[in-house]
């Protein structure tokens, strides 16, 4: 399935796990507690239509009965078709309008202003390239 259409709470769970890179239910829960309180039974609900989804795999624990998954995909993989619909639905379509929300929302520290132009300058070798 490549145009994913997650709901948040899914979102939420598979973005923990591309940060944290595997994780238990448990740790997943603990992680989304302050924004997203969820019961055990919820988490465990999300992760396996992920793992349906073909976009989490599992294995089992070293202890107890619990399950260890990870991310199937990296994550610019999964996140693409998200963000794709968000430029298009909330920015009609302008990239430009979603980083000025963005850094509108939170200002980027000098070390990520950094990184955006090492970015941009890559982006435009990488366009000066293909013409």
């Amino acid at each position: 399935m490549t145009d994913q259409r997650l709901p948040d709470a899914e979102l939420e769970v598979l973005a923990c796990l591309h940060h944290r890179g595997e994780a238990t239910a448990r740790d997943i829960r603990e992680a989304l507690w302050d924004q997203r309180p969820m019961a055990h039974g919820s988490v465990l609900t999300l992760l396996g239509r992920l793992e349906k989804r073909g976009l989490v795999s599992r294995k089992k624990g070293p202890v107890g009965k619990a399950f260890v998954y990870e991310p199937t995909r990296q994550q610019t993989m999964t996140m693409r078709p998200v963000l794709r619909r968000l430029v298009d639905r909330v920015f009609d379509g302008n990239p430009v309008d979603l980083v000025a929300s963005l850094f509108e929302t939170r200002p980027p520290t000098a070390k990520e202003l950094d990184a955006i132009q090492r970015l941009v300058r890559d982006l435009r070798k990488k366009r000066e390239g293909t013409r």
